[in-house]
């Protein structure tokens, strides 16, 4: 015990009583389950509660931890001595890195002793370092359940087979390249799945998994699959998607249960007519029909290059060396020429919400698109990969240029960009190619015109404003070095605004820079246009100011008295050696510098508004959106017909990518597992040309069955920003000034309904649901509920188009006459029931309420899948565990 408290740095406290354990891991250990995987320490919880509860903890039979945690190698040792164990989680993932990517556990192997828990049926190793799989789990003889998704193996043991009561195995996302033949040998096994490995084929034992419901091959690297699949007489459903198949066996049609066949994105040329003709195939993405590609073909003339077409759910294809253009659901175009990947080689992609931590925007930037992420990182193609990236286009932004900005993993910089219009849907799109995978974003950016200056010296204009030249002499630089320049036309109209003196004017914002550290050995010759209403014949000198700002533009000096000026009657032209923004100014005031500080910062910001509306139909449901003024009409017309609430807030000021919060307040709640909430309120950033809303369900612990809750949501300013000027930063200190705006919500009174409990009422009771499948997300007997308390009068129509027969909607009718309530349930339950083996039930749903004209409830299934993929995508396919039967052979449901 002593040795446990040194190492744990717990001193004497530890002790041989209990004070040792805080409360908060005791907490924790309940039902015999000890649940520590979602605190940062919790390997240091386990370490203390075994030590001041080892009675208690050694008859847990359900421990999950995380494998991320730097005490994980001395808690392994103490896990053989939990003989009753029938459910252990180590996974990794619980932590993230500066990208939001998943960082995987340190777990490398087991102790040899874990072998010995007879009682574990369910083991869940995913997201760790295993590059083999541990000898110990071989000698687990009731393992039912095994998940060693998103891992480093490479192989299977030989006997793997000897796991005979195995009814699960995910092995997603390792390295497998082949399998061991006493696979076949795993008589239990019902849903197998061995999706983003580097299989190149199968050995025909496979077809022993006679009793296999569920068969995922996708994202590996097969030719071919063999005949003896056939003989998975139990097979519901097999997926074979982004393989590089080119043939399949007939014999697949004929297996008794399939209902889902998914072949899309592959290599095939020709399908046996058995298999193309069947509703449960999915073909898509295969050069059906093609000729062969010719080894010469181009973007222009590549007519039989593959394509492929890639679906929502999806996050990975195959390239080969024959090339393929792809585009993905999100409307992102990809060409790959052939040639580009000598090997087949397997590209991962996903899009991500852009996080300032990381997302480094400089000064005057605007971002259109959330970042894309493409793998394998650094691998360097053989041709040029072109990339077409659709964009939020910036109307009101005028004067500026579109690019693609790609992240090396230490810094952004910008690609060739060349900007198109599709000439079908209008939109627009950034075109660039590039040889490696990694990062990508657009933005808008100032123009930049650059050129190299060499020793004899160049000429530079601004195409923004051709009257604005830096003329460069001989001499200026011993070695030839890249100069930059970006203009910020500034109009009279925002300087006399910002300033309050109709006096006031000032020329274009001009932003010089190099690659160079070193001065140049010559002046430079600069030349601005002078202020808006002044030339060279009613100059009065005294009033001309230039400034000069550093590159964050957090000081402006006047740097008048140290150049010398000369004037034309339109110019003013002066020379320097040290590149930064320069700016003329022409005014009566005196401090000059504190001023142009001021008018630079809110050049920075933009005017916008809050917006907080409630579902008509539904007041629990909140929209909250933070808009650029001059978008808040067009928003709210759109939004009206569904929404009702107050009146926009009123105009605050936002730099793009700051964070701010919306806080629920008096007596209004929302939930607080949500991943996007932090202590307790909603995390945004506001980005001017993205879509900054979220919508959400609220409650209240008031009991609104005797009156309303009249809350409010107020939104208050996050961590400023980094790189915002001092005066800006110091405004923003203190806890008054962090408040931003509040707007009511009301939430109305509560008649008492069925809704409220999701039970038995008067003898109608509602059977376990799971509507759906991973891919397309999961409807529960919860969400159905939800739905149905929102159906009202429309249920017949709904039930009509959800193909409920005329006799079944009059029955339903007949039988709950008088009670709307059991109607709408009743109609719901009876089809859910009828299409619970359906894959496509989900979407078929979504579709009828549509049809129904009841959009609000089509987007809240929506909204709930959307949710529910999101999760399948970050972690594994399953994400919980359910004890089937209270006997000790029960088997143990997967998350």
């Amino acid at each position: 015990t002593q040795k446990m408290a040194e190492l744990l740095g717990l001193g004497d406290e530890c002790g041989e009583g209990t004070s040792g354990a805080p409360a908060l891991a005791g907490s924790c250990l309940a039902d015999n389950r000890l649940n520590l995987d979602v605190y940062p320490d919790g390997c240091r919880w386990f370490l203390q509660l075994f030590e001041g509860r080892r009675g208690e903890v050694v008859q847990v039979e359900f421990l999950r931890l995380s494998s991320n945690d730097r005490l994980l190698g001395t808690t392994l040792g103490i896990l053989p001595h939990l003989k009753h164990l029938k459910s252990l989680v180590l996974k990794g993932g619980h932590a993230r890195d500066e990208f939001g990517s998943c960082q995987h556990g340190s777990l490398t192997s087991l102790p040899p002793d874990v072998g010995n828990l007879r009682c574990l049926t369910h083991l869940d190793l995913s997201f760790n370092s295993l590059s083999t799989l541990p000898s110990c789990i071989l000698h687990l003889p009731g393992l039912r359940v095994l998940l060693v998704s998103h891992n480093r193996l490479v192989a299977l043991p030989e006997d793997f087979g000897s796991l005979s009561k195995l009814t699960f195995f995910s092995a997603m996302k390792n390295q497998l390249k082949d399998l061991p033949q006493s696979i076949g040998e795993l008589a239990a096994l019902q849903d197998l799945d061995l999706s983003e490995n580097a299989l190149e084929y199968l050995p025909k034992e496979v077809g022993n998994l006679h009793n296999c419901t569920e068969l995922d091959l996708s994202g590996n690297r097969l030719l071919s699959i063999p005949d003896s699949l056939a003989n998975l007489k139990s097979l519901r459903r097999l997926h074979l998607h982004s393989n590089l198949l080119v043939t399949v066996p007939a014999s697949l049609a004929s297996l008794p249960n399939l209902s889902r066949l998914d072949l899309q994105n592959n290599c095939l040329r020709a399908v046996p007519p058995e298999i193309q003709t069947s509703p449960f195939v999915r073909l898509r993405g295969n050069p059906l029909g093609e000729t062969e590609p010719s080894p010469q073909a181009d973007e222009s003339s590549a007519r039989g290059i593959r394509r492929l077409f890639l679906a929502s759910g999806e996050d990975s294809f195959t390239v080969t060396s024959e090339g393929c253009k792809v585009v993905l659901a999100c409307g992102i175009h990809f060409y790959f020429p052939p040639g580009a990947a000598s090997d087949p080689l397997q590209i991962y992609f996903r899009t991500l919400a852009p996080d300032p931590q990381w997302v480094k925007l400089r000064h005057h930037d605007v971002l259109l698109s959330r970042v894309l992420e493409l793998q394998p990182h650094g691998v360097k193609f053989q041709q040029e990969v072109q990339i077409w990236m659709p964009y939020a286009f910036p109307q009101t932004l005028h004067q500026r240029e579109v690019v693609v900005r790609t992240f090396s993993g230490q810094s952004w910089s910008d690609l060739r960009t060349r900007v198109e219009q599709k000439r079908k849907s209008k939109k627009h799109v950034a075109h660039c190619s590039v040889l490696h995978f990694s990062w990508f974003l657009i933005v808008s950016r100032l123009v930049q015109n650059e050129c190299k200056v060499p020793t004899e010296g160049t000429l530079l204009f601004s195409s923004v404003d051709p009257n604005i030249k830096v003329t460069f002499p001989p001499g200026v630089t011993e070695e030839t070095r890249s100069v930059k320049l970006q203009v910020l036309p500034v109009s009279a109209e925002e300087i006399e605004e910002m300033t309050a003196d109709a006096g006031c004017r000032a020329s274009p914002l001009l932003c010089l820079s190099q690659d160079s550290l070193v001065d140049f050995l010559r002046p430079v010759r600069i030349q601005l246009p002078l202020p808006p209403g002044v030339t060279g014949l009613n100059l009065d000198r005294s009033r001309l100011h230039l400034l000069r700002g550093d590159l964050e533009g957090q000081t402006w000096d006047d740097i008048t008295s140290q150049v010398v000026l000369e004037f034309t009657h339109l110019y003013a032209v002066f020379e320097v050696t040290h590149f930064s923004w320069y700016w003329l100014w022409y005014t009566t005031k005196t401090y000059i510098g504190g001023i142009a500080k001021k008018v630079y910062e809110r050049l920075r910001m933009y005017q916008v508004n809050f917006i907080a509306l409630q579902r008509k139909k539904d007041p629990e449901q909140v929209l909250l959106q933070c808009v650029p003024k001059h978008k808040v009409d067009p928003v709210l017309k759109k939004l009206q017909d569904r929404y009702r609430g107050p009146e926009p807030s009123d105009m605050v000021e936002m730099f793009e990518g700051e964070q701010f919060f919306a806080a629920f307040e008096r007596g209004i709640s929302i939930d607080m597992d949500r991943p996007d909430c932090v202590d307790g309120r909603l995390s945004f950033i506001f980005y001017s040309h993205l879509k900054n809303m979220k919508e959400i369900y609220v409650t209240s612990p008031v009991d609104r069955k005797g009156q309303a809750v009249k809350g409010q949501v107020s939104f208050y300013r996050g961590a400023v920003p980094e790189s915002i000027p001092e005066d800006a930063s110091r405004r923003r200190k203190g806890p008054d000034s962090l408040w931003l705006a509040t707007l009511p919500i009301k939430l109305p009174r509560l008649k008492p309904r069925w809704g409220e409990n999701p039970g038995p009422l008067n003898g109608f009771s509602f059977p376990p649901l799971n509507l759906g499948n991973a891919e397309t997300g999961y409807l529960t007997q919860a969400n159905l509920l939800s739905i149905a308390r929102r159906v009202g009068a429309d249920w017949q129509t709904v039930g009509l188009n959800l193909g409920l027969t005329y006799q079944q909607i009059e029955r339903i009718g007949y039988n709950n006459r008088e009670d709307l309530d059991k109607q709408i349930l009743d109609m719901l339950f009876s089809w859910a029931q009828q299409n619970l083996e359906d894959p496509d039930c989900v979407s078929k749903l979504i579709t009828a309420m549509k049809e129904s004209g009841r959009q609000d409830i089509a987007d809240e299934v929506e909204t709930i899948i959307e949710l529910g993929r999101q999760k399948y995508r970050e972690s594994i396919r399953r994400v919980g565990l359910e004890q089937e039967s209270s006997t000790e052979d029960s088997a143990i449901a997967m998350m």
